[in-house]
């Protein structure tokens, strides 16, 4: 069953409409250039598992102060920059306006990177508050929370002032991103410096796991449902079953945060609360993922040359990995074994770099050549670059939950000293270190691709004028 006809006309803007992108310009090529420096910063971190004492003796390169910034400069340097820029490109097309403000946007853009600078700056001199995911200091917290506003009423702005009633999917998803957002940022990065203890704990875990299911899992799968019918030519499957996915995922998701703390001091009526609604993740994944499969059916073949195709479709793939693995270890007797292990970061890795970014690379290399009106610089970079990505992530993906897992089988056998099960995971961390360094070598081939085609772009305009 196809979308109907007013979902697909949503797809296709007026031809009379004129975008200026300036926004998603500024937001992609800044999200682009932190994606290329915090991968350095992933770099050095993975060394530091295999020679701890690299750089021992700086005090601002020490693993303390890295760490926080190779997850913020991912999250909300990389990933989430890239989401706000490939919005502003996919929901004014979506609904056959322009954007509501390009100033507004570009104001945006501008206060996000005095944001990401600041973080730099902060969490390398040790100013951090200390809490998962929330370690930006307050002022950048307050910064954020005024980019976000700005943000949501650009968007909101646009959505009212469209041309087509019928609201397509993606639409949705942005919707719930910027409300959902909101909710959980100000949820872990200021109700919890109210609380102490188990409370302070659950409220943290919360805003961690639904900092992926909430922002980045909404976001992403709103450039998903935009991109894999516009780069595939394809109408999408389901509009109807689309939306099931939508309001499960909204029901579903924030109830799941406090599996991160089975087998800890909270209530077992929590913890059993939080492991029904992360099996309950199943529904709105298999909606989606059956969506995207079905959309593609007698399509397979465009995968040989069609780069963004490649990187949706594993994203694809990744996503729903993913989430069969978050439920099946949100399990107490298979949580008793992988949790706080290497397990954890091999998942985590694998949303938020195997899906939810190859979702954001492949937008970049829809997008661009579009928004300059080039072609790519280089299609067999491109190639390159998702083949490189691909192989070190499947690598770094593998070994951690092997290690993970044998990690864990470690810790509950008594009669191992803790440093023993420490050493065991050297050849682990290797492996880990060797993957990162063929992911990093498909982040230079993508950022320096779509920089050689946007530098391109402006040097055959002056040419032209």
């Amino acid at each position: 069953m196809h979308a109907d006809r007013a979902a697909a006309r949503a797809e296709t803007p007026s031809a009379a409409t004129v975008h200026s992108d300036a926004a998603a310009k500024w937001f992609l090529i800044s999200a682009i250039s932190y994606f290329f420096i915090v991968g350095i910063i992933a770099i050095t971190i993975a060394a530091k598992f295999v020679w701890p004492e690299l750089l021992g003796t700086v005090p601002y390169l020490s693993y303390g102060r890295l760490r926080p910034l190779h997850v913020n400069g991912m999250l909300f340097g990389w990933l989430l920059a890239a989401d706000m820029g490939l919005t502003f490109y996919l929901l004014p097309r979506l609904c056959g306006v322009k954007l509501w403000s390009e100033k507004l946007g570009l104001a945006t853009a501008a206060l996000w990177n005095v944001i990401i600078l600041g973080a730099v700056v902060a969490l390398l001199g040790g100013w951090n508050q200390g809490l998962e995911y929330a370690e930006l200091p307050l002022p950048l917290d307050i910064l954020v929370v005024i980019a976000w506003v700005m943000f949501g009423v650009n968007v909101f702005g646009t959505i009212a002032s469209r041309k087509y009633e019928q609201m397509y999917v993606s639409i949705w998803y942005v919707m719930g991103t910027v409300l959902w957002t909101a909710f959980v940022y100000l949820t872990g990065n200021f109700a919890v410096l109210f609380t102490t203890g188990v409370n302070q704990a659950n409220l943290n875990w919360m805003y961690v796991h639904n900092a992926v299911g909430l922002i980045f899992t909404p976001v992403g799968l709103a450039l998903a449902y935009y991109f894999i019918p516009k780069a595939s030519n394809t109408p999408l499957y389901s509009h109807k079953l689309s939306m099931i996915g939508f309001w499960s995922l909204a029901f579903v998701y924030v109830w799941t945060g406090a599996h991160h703390m089975l087998h800890g001091p909270i209530s077992q009526w929590l913890q059993t609360i939080a492991i029904t609604f992360s099996v309950m993740l199943l529904i709105p994944v298999w909606a989606v993922v059956y969506n995207f499969f079905a959309t593609m059916k007698g399509q397979w073949h465009q995968l040989r040359e069609n780069v963004p195709l490649k990187f949706l479709m594993s994203g694809v793939v990744f996503y729903l990995l993913t989430c069969f693995q978050g439920p099946m270890h949100s399990l107490r007797s298979v949580n008793a074994i992988v949790s706080k292990t290497d397990w954890i970061p091999g998942h985590a890795h694998m949303a938020v770099l195997g899906a939810f970014s190859f979702f954001a690379i492949a937008g970049t290399y829809y997008v661009i050549p579009r928004i300059y009106r080039t072609k790519l610089h280089s299609e067999a970079l491109a190639n390159w670059s998702f083949w490189f990505i691909m192989m070190g992530g499947l690598g770094f993906f593998v070994t951690l939950w092997l290690g993970g897992f044998w990690q864990g089988w470690q810790w509950n056998n008594p009669s191992i000293p803790f440093i023993d099960t420490v050493v065991a995971l050297k050849p682990v961390w290797t492996v880990r270190f060797f993957s990162g360094v063929l992911i990093f070598c498909g982040i230079v081939m993508f950022g320096y691709n779509i920089m050689a085609t946007a530098i391109g772009a402006r040097g055959e305009a002056r040419q032209e004028a």
